[in-house]
């Protein structure tokens, strides 16, 4: 026990754990020069140890508050089409930077386009003041069609025909009913699906309809 005891109150012994050097007793006043240089060596090591790890910590800080660039939407191809109504050419490009294009394919022979054609007429009639322009676009079509089509579901959005698909395929058109967002830079902001309702088609349009910050509008032609 009075071993233990000593062994215990001996401040010689090394204090830092396995592995890891300490100062040298100062017996003499060369084991004191020793045991300074040992220590200074320890210190400049400590020193230098800390000065990385605050490199480190500070380099890993910076990179976790890194934002990657926003992925910027795709640009929407040109539509120049002839309307039904009055024979009047459609071109999607005078409408950048003034109204935000809502581009519906639809056809005469789809039931989800009958079924889905009230809710897109009340769409279009809440935002046509609001600088906002439908087209839709009969896929697959005959002119007598469509028309018949138009008339029983007594739409006044401006209409086209689009018979071989040949716009609709420049879109990623798959089936019908098929619809696309475009903002006033000309991005495809939504693309809906079949199943997409009334309401979905005003939360996108509402979304198209603000512009990002620190963007500029392209200045219409």
């Amino acid at each position: 026990m009075a071993a233990a005891l000593h062994r215990g109150l001996d401040f010689h012994d090394d204090f830092s754990g396995p592995g890891r050097r300490s100062c040298p007793s100062a017996d003499g006043p060369g084991a004191i020069a020793e045991g300074v240089n040992a220590c200074g060596s320890g210190t400049r090591r400590a020193t230098i140890l800390c000065v990385v790890s605050l490199l480190v910590a500070l380099a890993l800080a910076l990179l976790s508050l890194h934002v990657p660039p926003a992925v910027a939407a795709p640009a929407a191809p040109a539509i120049r089409v002839r309307l039904l109504d009055g024979g009047e050419t459609f071109d999607s490009r005078l409408l950048l930077g003034k109204k935000v294009l809502v581009v519906r394919f639809q056809a005469s022979w789809c039931k989800t386009c009958a079924t889905q054609a009230a809710g897109v007429q009340r769409v279009y009639e809440r935002y046509q003041d609001r600088d906002v322009e439908f087209l839709a676009l009969h896929v697959e079509d005959t002119e007598r069609d469509a028309r018949r089509f138009l008339r029983a579901h007594r739409t006044t959005y401006p209409t086209a025909l689009d018979p071989d698909v040949r716009v609709a395929n420049r879109f990623g058109f798959k089936h019908a009913p098929y619809t696309i967002v475009i903002n006033k830079r000309g991005e495809i902001v939504a693309r809906l699906e079949a199943t997409a309702n009334e309401a979905r088609l005003a939360a996108a349009i509402d979304s198209a309809l603000k512009p990002p910050r620190g963007k500029v509008l392209p200045k219409a032609p």
